[in-house]
């Protein structure tokens, strides 16, 4: 299957194990082969997996990249293992990115990675808006 992807000027892409760059126009690619392919904007730098879900974001977007799970699997199953003792409400992502991961579909799997990224934020997000309203004396929901 071919892959048809649109580059801003500028914009860099991730294709196996280079980085292409493109020029100073919009340039369109088509894309045939196995290798990982990764945008500039969908790859988490390490120093930014800053949260259980973003670091097992990396392991996977790692595993995806290497075309692997061999080295980075224990890492990846500590991880998850953790993140869900904290927060037993991610199970359903987790678990289907599990079965990814252990199909080899890393592609998918790096996709409900992200998916568990977003769904940590508004974890992070309501308990911030509950902590305000404490703050703010009302427990009800509604503002002070």
């Amino acid at each position: 299957m071919t892959l048809k992807v649109e580059l801003k000027p500028g914009e860099r892409i991730v294709i196996g194990r280079s980085v292409v760059t493109n020029g100073a126009s919009r340039t369109s690619l088509l894309i045939d082969g196995q290798d990982p392919v990764l945008r500039e904007r969908d790859i988490l730098q390490e120093d930014g997996a800053d949260t259980p879900a973003k670091r097992i974001c990396y392991a996977v977007q790692m595993m995806y990249l290497a075309g692997s799970t061999d080295r980075l699997l224990p890492i990846y199953t500590e991880l998850t293992r953790d993140a869900l003792k904290a927060a037993p409400s991610m199970l359903e992502i987790v678990e289907r990115m599990n079965n990814c991961v252990l199909t080899g579909a890393l592609y998918k799997a790096f996709r409900e990675a992200r998916k568990l990224v977003a769904y940590e934020a508004s974890i992070f997000e309501h308990a911030e808006r509950s902590a305000g309203l404490r703050e703010n004396g009302s427990d009800d929901g509604e503002p002070a």
